[in-house]
């Protein structure tokens, strides 16, 4: 039975589950499908409500758990000049996917379609962490190159949304960042009185920091990325956290152990709640974001890491340029990100679902990398 679990677990079953569930129920019946999502469960809260700003609180935070074990002595990105490359390499895979927008734009596409350049620079954490997994295994350090990567392009794809896409009605309020700010102060003081118990941290920090989050505008599913930091820790990373037999037993490797699962199998619930689309015809829009996606991340990714190379700042150990080629690719997974983008670019219901058919058929890009895997001969590390 275990062994079943793992497998359902590694090949993210239960997230593609949801996907195609979505996809199938929206198709038939789109009014259904919309209803039961959006009706309130518990007033005022909805199914995806629930899902994109509660749950997902605790999928950033697991990420969040690999980045910190990531920057301990002994992991993949310490020390901190070993994270200059994946930051500089989040600049090319959000840059480069812009300027092929344009560029294709200009060639095939026409004015009308100028406002999509932003869909194309999201990166769908949750499928690129997942699938990264199953080409490079669990442990291996493209997968805190990967995670620290997407978390910044999520970080710049706000930025992006508030400044590009506003919408009137939510201005970023970001003197309500004093409440998150706030989360990460009790924190640290928990931190410096060793209080061991991660529910302290996770109640008493992350529920001001969920707040100030919601409140200022900003996704607050990133609540828990300022607080995991400040969970105590080993001093040294000695082994990965995601390997069963770790022997760690800290406040963060607690957290880490028993959420993992809960996260890994509610992904059901994020795949559904984000992949309800119209199977639209296709057009211009579709081809534009989609070539984008494809083309710019990895070419925009790969680039500005092999600078940051040539600069000094260093891929983490064990990871080569064919590791760096593939997460590249993986990184343009944009789906469910870029769909929501889709839906502030544009007011055209056959432009917007044009677009959103690119977006949605990013997910062509896993088949791909796991091929680029196999012909690479990268082997996977758990």
């Amino acid at each position: 039975m275990r062994d079943k679990i793992n497998l359902l677990r590694e090949f993210s079953i239960p997230l593609i589950a949801g996907v195609i569930t979505a996809l199938f129920w929206y198709n038939l019946s789109p009014a259904s499908y919309s209803e039961f999502l959006n009706n309130s469960f518990l007033e005022p809260l909805s199914l995806h409500f629930i899902t994109n700003e509660i749950f997902m609180v605790f999928f950033f935070g697991i990420a969040a758990v690999e980045i910190t074990q990531s920057f301990l002595p002994g992991g993949d990105l310490n020390p901190v000049k070993k994270a200059v490359n994946p930051i500089l390499a989040t600049f090319g895979g959000v840059l480069f996917p812009v300027i092929v927008y344009f560029i294709l734009n200009s060639l095939i596409g026409s004015y009308e379609y100028k406002n999509g350049w932003g869909i194309p620079t999201a990166t769908d954490i949750a499928f690129s962490w997942l699938v990264a997994r199953v080409v490079f295994g669990n442990n291996h350090p493209v997968i805190a190159f990967l995670l620290l990567l997407a978390i910044a392009d999520d970080a710049i794809g706000l930025v992006i949304i508030a400044v590009f896409y506003t919408d009137p009605a939510h201005a970023v309020e970001p003197l309500w960042l004093i409440l998150t700010g706030s989360g990460m102060l009790i924190a640290w003081i928990f931190r410096k009185n060793k209080i061991k118990n991660y529910w302290f941290y996770m109640i008493l920090g992350g529920i001001p920091s969920w707040f100030g989050l919601f409140k200022a505008h900003v996704h607050p599913a990133l609540a828990l990325v300022f607080i995991i930091p400040f969970l105590p820790h080993p001093k040294r990373e000695k082994k990965h956290m995601f390997e069963e037999d770790s022997h760690d037993f800290s406040t963060l490797a607690a957290f880490e152990h028993e959420w993992k699962i809960i996260v890994d199998f509610g992904l059901f619930m994020f795949g559904f709640a984000n992949s309800g689309v119209e199977f639209s015809e296709f057009g211009i829009p579709t081809w534009l974001v989609l070539i984008s996606l494809l083309i710019g991340k990895s070419l925009g990714i790969f680039s500005l890491s092999f600078l940051g190379e040539k600069l000094g700042f260093p891929l983490p150990d064990r990871m080569k340029k064919k590791h760096l080629l593939v997460a590249g690719m993986i990184a343009g997974i944009g789906f469910t990100v870029a769909l929501f983008v889709a839906g502030e670019a544009f007011t055209d219901p056959v432009v917007k679902g044009a677009a959103k058919m690119g977006a949605m058929l990013s997910i062509v890009i896993v088949p791909i990398a796991v091929i680029f895997g196999k012909l690479l001969k990268i082997q996977k590390i758990h």
